[in-house]
């Protein structure tokens, strides 16, 4: 059944209302009528199979059949941190990660960063890449859309480290850590007695990689350097490649736990 995902304040207790570009895709593209089922997804990652009960021009209104109990989320939060890519890369790579089971998403402006980076742009830029997330969370028949962060320096973002359980550094020039080593490594001395979902950021650099001086701080700041294979990837490929290899390691793609 078709998904879509629906602000907190537009669930009732026993209904949910559909408005905007979703309930036009409801009634116009999906030829929606009374009757017809579909499910709804709430904040809190709960998902309904909800009933068409009224529908006029840009408003739908469905009551709840059922909740559903299982969910499709990892048992991990994986956040893909990016440095800026140029032209539309950071769509991909917010699309892509996405099907496959990010979490959330921050980008940063790192001393490589190419694009020019404009505050004036950022809210329409942020407003773009999470109806990018949402599409792609509900083509995934995902539970929840990943959660995307404003713009970040680097420095910022060096100073957020301490919200994850472990940052990986994905760098070119790292020739003795494997992200799977250093993964498997740290998964046997974790605290497993710990409370909610572990966090893992993914940091990835540039078209033309992270300075030596960037790696130095990441590392000082508590990052480990890794690196994902022999092969130089673009950056929207390496992003691809870290979350898989990260979420295989923790059996979310067929690997073993």
């Amino acid at each position: 059944m078709q998904r879509y995902f629906v602000p907190a304040e537009q669930w009732q207790d026993d209904g949910v209302t559909i408005t905007g570009d979703d309930a036009h895709h409801v009634m116009n593209v999906m030829r929606g009528r009374i009757g017809d089922r579909f499910l709804c997804c709430a904040p809190d990652g709960r998902t309904a199979v909800v009933e068409v009960a009224a529908a006029m021009k840009g408003i739908v209104e469905a009551k709840i059949l059922e909740w559903i109990e299982e969910s499709r989320e990892p048992g991990i939060d994986i956040y893909i941190a990016q440095s800026l890519p140029k032209g539309d890369k950071m769509e991909t790579v917010i699309q892509r990660c996405t099907e496959i089971g990010a979490a959330g998403f921050i980008p940063f402006v790192s001393a490589r960063t190419i694009v020019q980076y404009d505050d004036k742009k950022e809210a329409k830029r942020l407003e773009r890449w999470h109806k990018i997330a949402k599409e792609a969370a509900e083509q995934a028949h995902r539970d929840l859309v990943p959660h995307i962060d404003r713009i970040v320096s680097w420095k910022e973002l060096l100073q957020r480290f301490d919200e994850a359980d472990l940052v990986l550094l994905c760098y070119e020039q790292e020739v003795d850590n494997g992200l799977g080593q250093v993964l498997r490594q740290w998964r046997e001395q974790a605290d497993r007695s710990a409370s909610g979902k572990q966090r893992i950021w993914v940091i990835i650099g540039p078209e033309g990689g992270f300075t030596e001086q960037e790696a130095e701080q990441a590392q000082s700041a508590g990052a480990s350097r890794v690196h994902v294979g022999p092969r130089i990837l673009r950056t929207e490929t390496a992003a691809l490649v870290a979350l898989t290899c990260v979420l295989y390691e923790y059996g979310e793609m067929g690997g073993s736990r």
